[in-house]
């Protein structure tokens, strides 16, 4: 996949260059080609291993058929209500199929329970055009409603993992979400009110309008429209009010030992737990959504193994836990 951009959009410095397209275009590799007045980009998934800094990748994707690393994008798994995937993105697709299927609308109840790392809340590269959101990659109209052009956006990169609950939030802007996660990032209970607005592109079609979310602070209290972050597994599950629930695990929320950064042991601070205390937690996690008897209204799952973020090593005994504490929703 190609895309062409005004020379004077990029830098002419290489390093520059290189750190503008990562940047702007986040999970996937962008290589810059000069053709007279333009630059030509060559779009394509990262599969060398300056980009993967897990040093037991292959084991981890040994136990999903040996996959090469340019796969990891698209590689999923369903099982039930669950989704297993590698990369986060495809929570989005799957709660698009969600949408389809059940019909639900903007103004039905609707709660997230949102376990990771990372807000994932960054302005996907999607630009409204005549009151649709268009993939100004594929060229294609995106709707959260339309399974296939989430499919189709995922695919471009126009959605990556630190942008997928952003369109979804503007498609459902009264939902009550709940993000769980550890320190050193996340320390207490804060709550927030859901802004939705826009930020300009600053690359393919300087200006254009792209769906942000903004999260303003807000008095203590959950409910339609309002975000909380906590730490405390009570508070992520207390007073959800009636309506289907959506649960996304990133499972970062257990150890996020890389955070995708090659120079991880130079942070002060990481989320870098053992295997036994990673497991322990995991049966904390479905134990709290068991006896809050929230199992069984939970419609769609997603779990997320994050390449880079959460280590292979753990990943099949992890997943394995899981299963056991939410067997329901694999049934």
């Amino acid at each position: 996949m190609s895309l062409n951009v005004p020379l004077e959009r990029l830098p002419e410095n290489e390093a520059a260059r290189h750190g503008a397209l990562r940047d702007y275009f986040c999970d996937k590799d962008a290589t810059a080609v000069r053709h007279g007045d333009h630059w030509e980009l060559r779009l394509g998934w990262p599969d060398g291993e300056d980009r993967h800094v897990d040093p037991a990748l292959d084991t981890g994707l040994g136990s999903w058929g040996g996959i090469g690393r340019g796969e990891m994008a698209l590689a999923r798994r369903r099982t039930g209500r669950v989704l297993r995937a590698l990369y986060d993105t495809w929570t989005l697709h799957s709660w698009s199929e969600w949408v389809a299927r059940s019909g639900s609308s903007p103004r039905d109840p609707l709660t997230i329970l949102h376990v990771d790392d990372h807000r994932d809340l960054a302005s996907p590269r999607l630009f409204t055009r005549d009151g649709e959101l268009v993939d100004p990659i594929s060229g294609e109209v995106f709707d959260v409603a339309s399974p296939g052009s989430v499919r189709s956006a995922l695919e471009s990169g126009a959605v990556g993992m630190g942008s997928f609950l952003t369109p979804f939030l503007h498609r459902f802007p009264q939902a009550d979400v709940r993000q769980l996660g550890q320190a050193p990032k996340i320390r207490e209970t804060t709550d927030y009110t859901i802004e939705l607005g826009h930020e300009p592109d600053d690359l393919l079609e300087p200006g254009a309008s792209r769906p942000a979310v903004k999260l303003v602070k807000a008095s203590a209290g959950t409910g339609p429209g309002k975000y909380r972050i906590t730490d405390d597994l009570d508070r992520w599950v207390e007073n959800i009010g009636p309506g289907p629930v959506l649960l996304h695990v990133d499972m970062d929320y257990f150890n996020n030992r890389y955070d995708g950064d090659g120079d991880w042991r130079e942070r002060p601070e990481v989320l870098d737990p053992g295997a036994d205390d990673v497991l322990r937690q995991v049966d904390r996690l479905t134990s709290v959504l068991r006896n809050a008897q929230l199992v069984p209204r939970i419609e769609d799952a997603v779990i997320a193994f994050s390449p880079g973020f959460f280590p292979a090593e753990l990943w099949d005994e992890s997943d394995r836990r899981l299963q056991a504490g939410l067997e329901e929703l694999y049934a």
